[in-house]
């Protein structure tokens, strides 16, 4: 059958040039070009006389040139170029501007079709810079066009072109995954009928049914992986067994604040997965400042006092910092030995720790990646709770379990997801929600403004600083880039200190920045001796400064509502009233839609409601952020009906054929392992 690893560039019509282009897009193998999906598409397949042509309607007419293509020069970079075509019921003025080359485009006595939105001005019918090519092709019209996700300089028409040489290789040579059973008991495509006709379809119901196939094999392979990873996970290991006299009452009891109904509710479910013998894989999911942290503390607890030791993997080392301040503030009096191992620390403290830990003199190790090295042993690991880390992409989590004999599992996560598609998306682990915030939080007050507003934001921050409080500036880039017009770091830096914000100490922070230069800035941050920190998203995850009242998001236009939710999350953690200010270009609904959003509420699970159905599945999980199994063509707001009808025929698989041994399953067996090779171990 056909390689579909085979690279891009020996597609014909793929050059050098080409093939960087299609690599910016992903597009690196001849299996990457058929699986990269049109966006949307357009029906030109049904000519109209120009006659009964619309206004405003995008249309697709036929005819021929009447004389020669007229140009006029308006000024110096302004050129118009005018054609009038005919077909047998009347004539349409065809403009372009600036494209001179159009005139040796058309041939006397030859038809062309041209698709474009079509205006009526009186009588007569205009249409501006169409889509043309003769009569007798099927590439840009005649039929139902695809379109394309594009990068500069790639046309949709040399996409498309590229996108049909690889069909013709692959036509009728694609492996089938799914097994017949399937394919019968759900009236599904084959895999080479719905490639074709996902690309090209010949009617839209055909490309209904070539997408439902697709979007099935995405959802199907995805859940059976989840359930396959479960069902060995609880299948083949016996858990610890946690002392029920260890009491999370006795830590609970010494707290300096009350708990949250939904806290207590959270930990008597880790309680009761604690006392079992199965191994606890649990996800805690908890908006920003519900309190996550308290809840690993309390089960740590338990794990020492009933003789194992327990380990918090954070990721980053000022959170680990901030983890051990906490822990060793509420645990100090209990004779629990908590300690910090982070890469920066000194080479010979680093060599005591991983002794002392050995030895079982360390009770609780909090750390970053640096746990994951192969010295670092313990002697008896009980519980691991992995902070904001993602679930699939990275073994992390599997590499710090088999640290321990099957310790239980806690995955901690301040990202919302809505609680339908969590129960789904989550189908390897059992899911705890923090869904209440503690009723000392005052809500942030958010602002959505636009240019106009920009010194009345520069005035606020000075009285917040004046006052002794902290600015976070987020912008979405870490240098100016031409092509997109977003603020970036960089250059608001320099503005800012050297301009705007000169009798202040103003930093700035980024992605690109090495580690011990990053941690030294936050720790500068959050001991007060810088006033305004200007930074990418680095500083989403966890950080805790509560001095830190106000954050600007320059461009909020560019970042998902689930994200800036995130962002917003970093203030609003002192006694001091914080504010969310988004600065914001653009005026399309969708922009001014979200916004609203985010203005309006503090609740993440609602924002994370909106931001799916607003921006659909692809964009909302940012796939790499969050580590959520990328989706090539399902979405998940649109296909939740489907998707939960193929959880309940996973389950049915799995309880028959646990680990997709039987025959008939061979190719699910496959399928599974091919789309998830790199993120799991089936």
């Amino acid at each position: 059958m056909v390689d579909l690893n085979k690279d891009i560039q020996y597609v014909k019509g793929v050059g050098p040039s080409r093939v960087k282009l299609l690599n910016k897009l992903e597009i690196k193998t001849l299996g990457d070009l058929i699986t990269y999906f049109p966006r949307t598409y357009e029906d030109r397949s049904k000519p109209r006389v120009i006659a009964d042509v619309q206004d405003g309607e995008e249309v697709l007419i036929s005819g021929y040139p009447v004389g020669r293509m007229n140009e006029v020069r308006i000024r110096k970079n302004l050129l118009i170029c005018k054609l009038i075509v005919r077909d047998e019921t009347g004539s349409c003025l065809i403009t372009w501007y600036n494209q001179p080359y159009l005139k040796s485009q058309f041939k006397p006595n030859v038809r062309y079709k041209f698709y474009g939105k079509a205006t009526l001005r009186g009588t007569r019918v205009e249409m501006m810079s169409p889509v043309f090519e003769e009569e007798e092709k099927v590439n840009s019209t005649g039929r139902i066009v695809p379109i394309y996700p594009l990068t500069q300089n790639l046309s949709q028409n040399a996409i498309r072109k590229v996108i049909e040489e690889g069909l013709k290789i692959t036509d009728g040579n694609l492996d089938e995954t799914i097994p017949d059973y399937i394919l019968e008991k759900y009236s599904l495509y084959d895999i080479n009928t719905a490639i074709k006709q996902i690309h090209f379809p010949d009617d839209f119901e055909s490309f209904s049914k070539a997408r439902k196939r697709l979007v099935f094999e995405e959802l199907l392979s995805m859940q059976l992986a989840l359930l396959a990873i479960k069902n060995k996970y609880q299948e083949t290991k016996k858990g610890i067994q946690f002392d029920k006299d260890a009491k999370f009452s006795d830590i609970i009891d010494k707290l300096p604040f009350k708990l949250t109904g939904a806290q207590l509710r959270v930990l008597e479910e880790i309680d009761k997965d604690m006392e079992s013998d199965k191994p606890m894989n649990r996800l805690l999911q908890g908006d920003v400042g519900s309190g996550k942290t308290v809840i690993a503390l309390i089960a740590a607890y338990k794990a020492v006092k009933s003789g194992y030791q327990a380990t918090i993997m954070a990721p980053t080392a000022i959170l680990a910092s901030q983890h051990l301040e906490t822990f060793n503030e509420i645990l100090g009096d209990t004779g629990i030995k908590c300690e910090l191992l982070i890469s920066g620390i000194p080479k010979k403290k680093k060599e005591e720790i991983i002794e002392k830990l050995a030895k079982g003199e360390i009770d609780i190790l909090i750390g970053t990646h640096a746990l994951l090295e192969e010295n670092v042993v313990f002697k008896n690991l009980g519980l691991v709770v992995t902070d904001e880390q993602h679930r699939f992409g990275v073994r992390q989590r599997g590499i710090i379990t088999k640290k321990g004999s099957n310790p239980d599992v806690l995955v901690m996560t301040a990202t919302p997801i809505p609680r339908t598609l969590a129960l789904i998306l989550y189908g390897d682990l059992d899911i705890s929600i923090i869904d209440e915030l503690p009723p000392n939080r005052k809500p942030i007050e958010t602002y959505a403004v636009d240019g106009k507003m920009e010194a009345r934001i520069n005035n606020f921050i000075c009285k917040n600083i004046d006052e002794g409080r902290q600015a976070y500036i987020v912008c979405p880039l870490v240098e100016e880039n031409e092509d997109i017009d977003a603020k970036s770091v960089m250059e608001t830096f320099e503005n800012y200190k050297n301009n705007v914000f000169s009798k202040y100490r103003v930093e700035y922070l980024h992605g690109k920045m090495k580690t011990k230069e990053k941690d030294a800035i936050m720790e500068k941050f959050k001991s007060g001796e810088i006033d305004i920190l200007i930074s990418t998203t680095v500083i989403e995850v966890g950080v805790n400064v509560p001095n830190a009242n106000i954050m600007v998001i320059q461009n909020a236009e560019r970042f998902g509502l689930a994200q800036l939710h995130q962002l917003r999350g970093r203030v609003g953690r002192g006694k001091y009233q914080s504010y969310c200010i988004l600065k914001y270009k653009g005026s399309s609904p969708i922009i001014r839609e979200r916004m609203k959003v985010i203005s309006s509420t503090n609740d993440g699970f609602v924002i994370s409601e909106k931001d799916l159905e607003l921006r659909g599945s692809g964009e909302f999980f940012g796939t790499k952020q969050h580590g959520i199994p990328e989706f090539k063509i399902a979405n998940l707001f649109e296909d939740i009906d489907l998707l939960k009808g193929i959880q309940g025929f996973a389950m049915e698989i799995i309880s028959d054929d646990p680990l997709l041994k039987k025959d008939k399953n061979k190719l699910l067996r496959q399928m599974v392992n091919s789309k998830f090779k790199d993120r799991l171990e089936i």
